[in-house]
């Protein structure tokens, strides 16, 4: 079972986000959020969120690439409870109970994207408004294994 943490290579998710995800953190796609959003909400910061954003579970920031990982089962529970506690707080859900099976579902798809991919392999997400609603596509980006010419000492040890 495969999910995807939030990776950093430089500072710029600090700028560009109004709150970047941590580094390490389990993330989904969470485009649910800009479900109902339209151009007018398309400026700035938040404009950046909709257009290349994962969203982190822990902190509800954002990141621009997520790396797959191996997901042990007791974390998917763990996780599955704390989106299902997000719903709840930022998106008005009734209950957690009333929110698990839409968390387990997003879960579910993420779980989908990142299963057929070997861990490391890293993801970026590009959405756009369509009038049917939010278009999410994704790239991948496998992990180039190095070259043993790369990394081995030439040479003997009896030198």
């Amino acid at each position: 079972m495969k999910l995807a943490r939030a990776i950093h290579f430089d500072e710029s998710d600090q700028r560009v986000y109004a709150s970047p995800a941590r580094t390490g953190e389990w993330c989904i796609s969470g485009g649910f959020e800009f479900s109902n959003w339209g151009e007018a909400e398309l400026v700035g910061k938040a404009r950046q969120a909709f257009a290349n954003g994962w969203l982190g579970l822990e902190t509800g920031g954002r990141v621009t690439f997520v790396a797959v990982t191996v997901l042990e089962p007791s974390e998917l529970e763990e996780l599955t409870d704390l989106l299902a506690r997000h719903f709840v707080t930022w998106y008005g859900a009734p209950s957690p109970e009333a929110a698990r099976p839409v968390a387990e579902e997003e879960l579910r798809q993420m779980q989908a994207l990142c299963d057929d991919h070997e861990p490391n392999t890293l993801l970026t997400v590009a959405r756009e408004l369509t009038e049917a609603g939010v278009r999410e596509s994704y790239r991948y980006i496998s992990p180039r294994g190095a070259e043993l010419d790369m990394v081995a000492v030439h040479g003997s040890l009896d030198e």
